[in-house]
């Protein structure tokens, strides 16, 4: 504001009638406050380490019970209805042989002989069977015979018109027959067919590609070869003689 302006506007207050006036002390600006020095950001890298408390170990569950026998695992089974395959049977055939064998056969499932007896391998591939074993073993010069080996199926009841079991019909009864093996604790096994050969060595190759090799179940010796009921068809000449020089390879590696 100029000086006139001033006059002019003090000659108006005075034609109001104001005739003092008051003037504010003059303030002086304060000065504007010096910016505070802020401390540089300092960047702490802290190792943040993933602590994971230590895990007890887990005991796994042994395969066959401690103090397992043959008689347990029988009582076990019991009347069993674990799966489909009891509807039909009229009886469970578990095993038969030597407790003390040192060698153990393997099939694939009770017939219908078997079924009406109880027995493994008593109808026409049974009877094949034995004359393998007692006739094999009598040419090589092994002193044994059918009775001194021991001899069981993947599935302890038969199977509807002789199907092969299904999957989950072998993982009921494949329970009992690794703890036979367990207990039995054979030199070798044995696999007749394509199913034992699956349920012991967990394989989806065939008994020709299988056969006249040796295989491992839990540190045991496995030779898989023909199921003797193959054999009987007039056609296999040539797996007749494979399964007869298998079988005098598990023999001789048996009891030699």
């Amino acid at each position: 504001m100029t000086k006139d302006d001033l006059r002019r506007r003090l000659e108006f207050y005075q034609d109001l009638g104001i005739k003092t006036y008051y003037r504010k002390p003059r303030t002086q600006p304060l000065p504007e406050p010096a910016p505070i020095a802020q401390p540089e950001a300092q960047v702490v890298a802290i190792k943040v380490e993933q602590v994971i408390p230590p895990v007890a170990p887990v005991a796994l569950i042994p395969l066959a019970p401690e103090g397992d026998t043959l008689l347990r695992i029988r009582e076990d089974i019991g009347d069993c209805k674990r799966c489909r395959l009891h509807e039909a049977r009229h009886k469970i055939v578990f095993g038969s042989g030597s407790d003390s064998a040192r060698l153990v056969f393997v099939g694939e499932g009770p017939g219908a002989d078997e079924d009406a007896q109880g027995l493994p391998f008593v109808g026409r591939a049974g009877q094949l069977l034995t004359q393998m074993i007692d006739g094999t073993a009598s040419k090589e010069g092994i002193p044994i015979q059918r009775p001194d080996v021991y001899i069981c199926n993947v599935v302890k009841c038969r199977p509807p018109e002789n199907r092969t079991p299904q999957p989950d019909e072998m993982e009921v009864c494949g329970a009992f027959l690794f703890r036979q093996l367990q207990v039995l604790r054979p030199k070798a096994i044995c696999a007749l067919g394509s199913t034992a050969a699956k349920a012991i060595l967990g394989t989806k190759e065939g008994v020709t590609r299988l056969r006249g090799k040796w295989h491992k179940w839990h540190d045991i010796p496995v030779m898989v070869t023909y199921h003797p009921s193959y054999l009987l068809r007039p056609y296999n000449q040539n797996a007749k003689r494979e399964a007869w020089e298998d079988l005098k390879k598990v023999l001789h590696y048996v009891y030699d």
